[in-house]
């Protein structure tokens, strides 16, 4: 008898619908998945065959075929070991043969007939949704991710039978409620505070023109000046996600397998932070299944490299297309993917491989030579990309050992997320979310500047030589410290610390604009 019923398998974090057709007959006992399945796949023989017999029904000696549709698409996970186990049990009609084409089945099977939450499930319904199916059956570990993807109806089970009674109509269970997003309160949670770092007037206004635009920032200084503790006050700084966004990172920490099972939402806004030993396939992503990676990971968030130099320059290089495009391409024999990769990219330096090339404080021992090959690390290219540059010098004693009064996490918050409102509300109809992310056709038409403006960044792009890049880049960084000083139009002040940031004195890291 031959029975079908509907799932979905991931492509990137999109999914396709995959249609399970499972066939018994009589015949030399065997069990044969045909359809390009992946190792994963193929091994669901023996987790439903234990499965079946663990849920009280026979698994009886029959030529079994399953076959997985469209048969020219490779599949992987281990999702389709329900489909298959209620599949098999309809074919040998131990269930009903009705009509199950409304419903949607995931879920991975243990050896006792339960069901183990799967990765990638909140990508996969959102496809299936947009297809026009509404239905799923899915595990129990599942359901927290579910409940936030509103007009569906999900049924989480924890057992093989449960899903069978249900579908013979033995038992009723309620489809999962759908939750309220609330964006986590995470700004007071990583115990340092933008108010612990002396001195840096500077560098803080930086970051706050950085995390209000979602600007890239690179800081040069030298050791133990505070470059890692300004950027480990970035997360408290930050505005809490919108539902939107928190859908975007939701969807490939899902597909990671580093979403928790019990929050079902990413609140708080990722804070990457890989080592410099970290491989390229780990920052860019790939692997067998082209799993998303760090650049990925940090969407919508921060990607933080501290001591940039140290990484190898062919990984580095591997960050201008997410830089400039916000999406990266993996692309493997197999398959290629894209993953969304906006992220604000903070990175942090030391001038020369000492550490000390222009320190008030200690004297620097590098030649020349160190120094250029240093800095050779870091291409054109690439620091063209950086939005705002800042120098971050040692500070006096008295500066150290002074009492409080600076400015806290939360005050310099609440202007940040008060930039951000006047993007979100400016961008509504355009698919993005900050000054950052303005193509050239935003730029003209949200960038506009006055004549006196014009002057000066014509000046700035001569005498600097800047790249057209670089300019589109001082006008977004333009538009983010107007939204900061809440005026409606960028006027030459705004114009004139973009520039300072964008242009600031680069022999430290061996760059000129």
């Amino acid at each position: 008898m031959l029975s079908s019923l509907k799932s979905f398998a991931l492509e990137g974090i999109n999914g396709f619908p995959v249609e399970i057709e499972v066939y018994a007959q009589s015949g030399i006992p065997s069990f044969d998945i045909v359809g390009l399945p992946g190792t994963s796949i193929k091994e669901a023989r023996d987790r439903v065959r234990a499965a079946v017999k663990n849920s009280s029904y026979d698994f009886l000696p029959r030529k079994i075929t399953v076959n997985l549709a469209p048969s020219d698409t490779k599949k992987d996970g281990s999702g389709f070991d329900l489909p298959i186990a209620v599949g098999f049990l309809i074919s040998t009609q131990q269930i009903p043969a009705k009509n199950y084409q409304e419903y949607i089945f995931l879920g991975e099977l243990s050896l006792d007939g339960s069901l183990r939450r799967l990765n990638g499930v909140m990508p996969i319904m959102i496809s299936a949704l947009q297809s026009g199916h509404k239905k799923f059956i899915i595990p129990k570990g599942n359901a927290a991710e579910a409940s936030y993807i509103k007009g569906i109806e999900a049924y989480a089970f924890e057992t093989l039978s449960g899903v069978v009674n249900f579908l013979i109509g033995i038992s009723s269970v309620k489809a999962v409620p759908f939750a309220e997003y609330g964006a986590g309160a995470v700004a007071d949670k990583y115990g340092i505070d933008i108010s612990d770092i002396k001195g840096q007037a500077m560098a803080k206004r930086a970051l706050e023109i950085a995390v209000s635009g979602s600007h890239n920032l690179l800081m040069c200084g030298s050791p133990g000046t505070g470059k890692t503790m300004l950027a480990k006050c970035v997360p408290t700084i930050m505005p809490p996600m919108t539902f939107a966004e928190a859908i975007e990172v939701t969807k490939i920490h899902s597909v990671a397998g580093l979403l928790d099972p019990e929050e079902g939402i990413v609140t708080a806004r990722p804070f990457r932070t890989p080592h410099h030993t970290a491989s390229l396939f780990s920052l860019t992503g790939g692997g067998a299944r082209s799993t998303p990676g760090e650049v990925s990971l940090a969407h919508n968030g921060v990607l933080f490299l501290d001591e940039m130099p140290e990484y190898p320059r062919h990984t580095l290089e591997t960050l201008r297309q997410p830089l400039e495009d916000g999406a990266i391409t993996v692309t493997r024999v197999a398959r290629t993917v894209e993953y969304p990769a906006h992220f604000m990219l903070i990175a942090s330096m030391n001038p020369c491989p000492c550490g000390y090339s222009g320190s008030r404080t200690k004297l620097c021992t590098c030649s020349a030579k160190d120094i250029k090959s240093y800095m050779s690390r870091l291409s054109g290219p690439l620091l063209d990309r950086i939005d705002l540059f800042v120098t971050v010098d040692g500070i006096e004693f008295r500066e150290l050992r002074g009492g409080s009064g600076a400015e806290d996490s939360l005050s310099v918050r609440r202007r940040v997320e008060a930039a951000r409102n006047i993007q979100l509300e400016r961008f509504r109809d355009e698919g993005i979310y900050t000054n950052s992310q303005m193509n050239s056709r935003q730029i003209k038409k949200y960038c506009a500047i006055d004549a006196q403006s014009e002057t000066l960044l014509e000046n700035a792009f001569s005498l600097q030589k800047l790249s057209p890049r670089a300019a589109a880049r001082i006008l977004k960084t333009a538009r983010t410290v107007a939204d900061l000083d809440g005026a409606e139009s960028i006027r030459v002040e705004h114009i004139a610390e973009a520039i300072q940031f964008k242009t600031v004195d680069k022999k430290e890291i061996g760059y000129s604009l």
